[in-house]
């Protein structure tokens, strides 16, 4: 499959069968993503949590590609109240979906979408396709249950925020990549804005001093898993 990274924390997943998977499209507002909204297409919309930078651009998509939006309960109901297909799941749970498997997990955060009409759970997203596990962990803080996640999925990709402030700076996700030890860690959430400005070769160095394999994506770049 191919996974390609807009910026911020807005992915997408092609499935060798075509699948697409947007995670957080934050798209048009994001003076660093390389694309706007209406240049991309989806199946399925991934979200972690409702804040406009993750939200993002997802009702304009999901209206124009006929995508169903996979999120929390709280945000599924806002979403489906906006005329757009959701399934709505909680922490803990996981379901089948075409392309795979999501679970959502806990995030250290806290959710409402850009008018405050919804105040959910902020979540992780557990994303299984074929034999690979991909882990997008949301706008979260450092805790110690990602241990747990490590020790119960064997996750290939972790993507997870390094640009502090709103969420984990470098040296925090440095230790959230030693509880789940991933066969890879990406680092996300940084310098979109200059309160998370950080430096992610920097990151990548030190995790990879811990015997993690790191990349760092190039806002646009495509890589295989």
């Amino acid at each position: 499959m191919k996974l390609r990274y807009f910026s911020h924390s807005a992915f997408q997943i092609t499935t060798d069968e075509g699948l697409r998977i947007l995670i957080d499209p934050f798209l048009d507002s994001n003076p660093t993503s390389p694309v706007g909204a209406d240049e991309v297409e989806a199946d399925f919309i991934l979200l972690s949590h409702g804040h406009g930078d993750h939200l993002g651009d997802t009702l304009s998509i999901a209206r124009r590609c006929n995508a169903l939006c996979i999120c929390e309960n709280e945000l599924a109901s806002y979403i489906a109240s906006q005329g757009i297909d959701a399934h709505s799941m909680h922490i803990g749970g996981g379901f089948d979906f075409e392309f795979g498997r999501v679970k959502l997990t806990q995030a250290l955060h806290s959710s409402s979408t850009p008018d405050n009409v919804c105040h959910g759970a902020p979540t992780g997203l557990l994303i299984k396709i074929k034999d690979k596990i991909i882990y997008h962990t949301g706008d979260t803080g450092l805790f110690s249950d990602l241990k747990l996640i490590g020790e119960l999925n064997d996750v290939h990709t972790m993507m997870l925020p390094i640009g502090d402030n709103f969420t984990m700076g470098i040296d925090d996700a440095i230790r959230a990549c030693e509880f789940v030890n991933p066969g890879r860690a990406i680092p996300m959430h940084y310098n979109t804005f200059p309160v998370i400005e950080a430096d992610p070769d920097v990151f990548c160095t030190k995790v990879r001093a811990k015997g993690i394999d790191c990349r760092v994506m190039a806002f646009g770049e495509e890589i295989t898993i």
